[in-house]
């Protein structure tokens, strides 16, 4: 195995990106929450509320999508190992005052390497598909603050953002 010098562990002694070696790691409970926002237009947010957009239920839809963006994340980020998940679960927050809609995605495994790339990615392609969903009534959503919230498992431990 060849170590690297960087805090950076996708790159190699020498500089080259690849895919870091957790064989030797223990298989431990691993959990990370991610979350982010959708802003929009008060009345996109009444659409998605209602369940009358063109296209269906929105979140409903979503939440599907951002569970199987979670189960092929190795597919879509070239350096992340697959990972046999244990749970994802996807929640929507509406969020009249902000004219926002919040998602929170929770992914567990039992293994060897975390999953915070899984619970990221989750939340994105949610928000992502809500976007898709409504960019017809409101083509100025904004995306924002996708971020970790919490990571649990594993050598480093936990972190709490």
């Amino acid at each position: 195995m060849t170590t690297s010098p960087s805090p950076l562990t996708h790159f190699d002694a020498q500089g080259q990106a690849h895919m870091v070696d957790v064989g030797a790691k223990p298989a431990t409970h691993r959990v990370a929450i991610a979350t982010g926002r959708i802003e929009m237009q008060p009345a996109t947010l009444a659409l998605v509320e209602s369940g009358t957009a063109k296209k269906g239920d929105v979140l409903g839809v979503a939440r599907i999508a951002g569970i199987m963006a979670a189960k092929k994340t190795s597919e879509l980020i070239p350096l992340c190992h697959p990972l046999a998940l244990t749970r994802v679960a996807v929640e929507f927050e509406l969020l009249p005052s902000d004219s926002a809609v919040q998602c929170t995605a929770t992914v567990e495994t039992v293994g060897p390497t975390g999953v915070e790339m899984e619970a990221l990615t989750a939340v994105q392609v949610a928000l992502l598909t809500v976007y898709d969903m409504c960019k017809a009534a409101d083509k100025r959503m904004v995306m924002t603050g996708v971020r970790v919230l919490e990571k649990h498992g594993g050598k480093s431990g936990s972190f709490m953002a």
